[in-house]
């Protein structure tokens, strides 16, 4: 196997390798069916990142107290994730603390495409948030199933569908 040296790599390169990664993971996020659940071991923080701005400044959009609306949305996934992590890795779980939050940030995404479906009637949108809701929840679990956590898997899901239900609800209120 060949390391890869990106000190020499032009900057457009690592750009558009970086690019690259962070759209594959985010499609192994949206395509439930893939086989390819071992890409997100690979862990970067750019996809997240990109993610919670994307959601971030969606919220600040459509609120007159936008700054406050940006940095609440940015604090509580970051935070979020990190309590969610936090307590896997205190209930014995086999993951590494960034690779943690480098699957909860990535299974944001379906809740970020939802939160950019504003101009639909609240109907609509109340069922697209709801149904990304589930999507995000069964994504980061069936990401995190192999974390060894079988006799406290209950202990340890309960926060991730809080951490979703807070994001879900926070683009409904918005």
């Amino acid at each position: 196997m060949q390391s890869e040296n990106t000190l020499d790599e032009p900057v457009l390169e690592t750009l558009k390798r970086d690019l690259k990664q962070i759209y594959t993971k985010a499609f192994t996020v949206l395509n439930p069916f893939t086989k390819h659940q071992n890409v997100l071991r690979d862990w970067d923080w750019w996809g997240p990142l990109v993610l919670c701005l994307l959601l971030s400044i969606r919220l600040s959009l459509s609120n007159d107290q936008g700054p406050f609306m940006f940095t609440a949305t940015f604090t509580i996934i970051w935070f979020g994730s990190l309590v969610v992590t936090l307590n896997s890795t205190l209930l014995g779980g086999k993951i590494s603390f960034v690779q943690s939050v480098c699957i909860l940030g990535y299974c944001i995404c379906p809740l970020v495409i939802a939160s950019w479906l504003f101009f639909l009637p609240f109907f609509i949108r109340f069922i697209l948030v709801v149904g990304s809701y589930i999507w995000s929840v069964y994504a980061s679990l069936r990401f995190l199933t192999d974390t060894g956590l079988d006799e406290k898997k209950f202990l340890a899901v309960y926060p991730i569908f809080l951490f979703y239900f807070i994001i879900a609800w926070l683009i409904l209120i918005v």
